[in-house]
């Protein structure tokens, strides 16, 4: 009998554009798939949103997922405890279908206390770290009890982090990248250097420091940066109505200013536009380095896992990533030129050491294995081991990496 897992996203219903918002959580879902655990897809959702008609959005999802097998894995509970209309819940699973799960895996924050507490074992998942501890403690987000809690952040719990525990033992995991679906991609030398990025957030004091999530504080920081380098260099954000003047700011400094969602609305059109890449060059949110969170983004996993090179901002003493192997983590504008000279004499060579980084250290089937083995450790009778399925995936992938 196999293992069947709950995934709770942060909404992706609600973010029907966000193609790459919705790969932080395929990654973990296709893991556990490869892993031979049934994974049921679990969203919230309000029956009678203003600003969106619930019945597209769930189409739309389920379109999304369609592709990977997880159409028919969604399941839905109310927001606002009304109840879901009938022709949307006859398309779906239902919260009591998912409670039966084995365990929950929430990526979530804002989960409802009464849904998490529906499960007989919970997992939390952490993707803001350092930002989340310190939005508990403020008391902005009150997160459900859950049986054990991970986190993205290396420093998080430790005696490094710059920032409190909330009285949790937190367990770090590298975020995983599903290697099958993120193959090498060569691209030639006159392809951009791009991200993907939202670039708005809030403005904070916590204890005496400023907490900006304004991530275009730290590119304006490096709007020079073109100047000193011959790659081409690409940004792809989500600027909305703001489109127009920041592409009259950037642009006659060398930078190209696309709008994220016409390049990467869906999963596979944020796949395409990373694997036409030629490498990632991208600003963290100052919180990152104001926390020293050893935090690495999702997305730049996606660049490695594909081959191409990552130029990427410093955030923190790390255990594992390197500074100048396929990675570059540069802490000021000379650096990240630098980089760039480094990665262009021998690209090839950074290339292949891109993807043996994910390789080694981010392939969904062994992190997704091990917060598992972790996460159900505690639970008598249910111990969970990796089978012949992942054993394939990860030599379909070509994959023999370390685990964690």
């Amino acid at each position: 009998m196999s293992t069947t897992i709950c995934l709770a996203p942060a909404r992706t219903l609600a973010y029907p554009q966000g193609g790459g918002h919705l790969w932080v959580y395929l990654q973990w879902a296709l893991g556990l798939r490869a892993l031979g655990a049934r994974v049921i897809w679990l969203e919230g959702i309000g029956p009678r949103d203003p600003e969106r008609d619930p019945r597209e959005m769930v189409t739309i999802l389920k379109n999304r997922l369609e592709p990977y097998g997880l159409a028919e894995s969604v399941a839905l509970f109310s927001l606002n405890d009304e109840p879901l209309p009938a022709d949307i819940a006859e398309r779906t699973l239902d919260l009591d279908a998912a409670a039966e799960a084995d365990l929950l895996l929430n990526l979530w924050h804002s989960l409802p206390a009464s849904v998490v507490s529906r499960f007989r074992r919970s997992a939390f998942v952490d993707t803001d770290p350092g930002l989340l501890q310190i939005w508990m403690t403020r008391g902005d987000a009150r997160l459900a009890p859950h049986h054990i809690y991970f986190t993205v952040g290396e420093t998080v719990g430790t005696a490094a982090a710059r920032f409190p525990d909330c009285g949790l033992r937190w367990h770090y995991t590298p975020p995983p990248v599903f290697l099958p679906e993120w193959p090498p991609t060569p691209v030639d030398a006159t392809a951009p250097y791009t991200t993907v990025a939202h670039w708005w957030g809030s403005t904070f004091e916590f204890e005496g420091r400023t907490i900006s999530e304004e991530k275009h504080v730290s590119f304006l920081e490096y709007q020079e940066l073109p100047s000193r380098t011959p790659v081409r260099l690409e940004l792809a954000v989500c600027l909305a109505e703001h489109y127009e003047d920041w592409r009259a700011r950037l642009e006659p400094l060398g930078w190209k200013i696309r709008q994220a969602w016409e390049v990467s609305a869906t999963p596979q059109q944020y796949r395409a536009y990373i694997q036409r890449s030629r490498g990632e060059f991208s600003c963290a949110k100052p919180a990152c380095m104001t926390l020293a969170n050893a935090w690495v983004s999702d997305r730049t996993l996606c660049y490695l896992a594909s081959g191409k090179p990552a130029v990427v901002q410093h955030t923190g003493e790390s255990r594992f990533l390197p500074d100048a192997e396929g990675l570059f983590r540069f802490r000021n504008l000379d650096e990240a030129a630098r980089a760039f000279s480094a990665l262009e004499s021998d690209y090839e060579r950074h290339s292949r050491l891109a993807r043996r980084l994910a390789e080694e250290h981010f392939d969904a089937c062994h992190v997704v294995a091990q917060v598992l083995e972790r996460a159900l450790a505690e639970e008598p009778g249910r111990p969970f081991r990796a089978g012949s399925e992942a054993d394939r995936a990860e030599e379909a992938a070509g994959v023999r990496g370390t685990r964690w």
